[in-house]
């Protein structure tokens, strides 16, 4: 039974920071894939970023590269995902994925994996 909690989210400035935290249960395989996804009304869930529980390797949206760094505390059961030079463009819902997959791609991700509840952004 995959859990997942996030938390983190606020608001912020244009410009400013936020430190989004995911906490994850229910798996220990170095093969889950983990993510983040954001959402807005009346749009399709997005894929951010993801990242492997059992590697380094990264994927990003074109949208979010060289701002956003996706990273994981294997000894916490915790995922991050650390927003820097925000814009209001990246308002959104933020949600945490999970599953056993690979390669640890959004696409799949979105489509198969275990969600938690999300946690509000906005940037103005």
């Amino acid at each position: 039974h995959v859990q997942l909690v996030e938390s983190g989210g606020g608001s912020v400035q244009a410009g400013g920071s936020l430190r989004l935290s995911c906490e994850h249960s229910g798996y220990s395989s170095s093969g889950f894939c983990v993510g983040w996804f954001r959402q807005v009304p009346g749009k399709e869930r997005e894929g951010v970023a993801s990242i492997y529980i059992g590697g380094h390797s990264t994927t990003y949206a074109d949208s979010v590269k060289g701002r956003f760094a996706i990273s994981r505390d294997n000894v916490k059961n915790t995922l991050y995902l650390q927003m820097d030079g925000l814009k209001p463009e990246d308002t959104g819902v933020y949600y945490c994925a999970a599953l056993q997959l690979s390669p640890c791609l959004l696409a799949p991700l979105k489509l198969l994996g275990h969600w938690g509840r999300g946690t509000q952004v906005t940037v103005s």
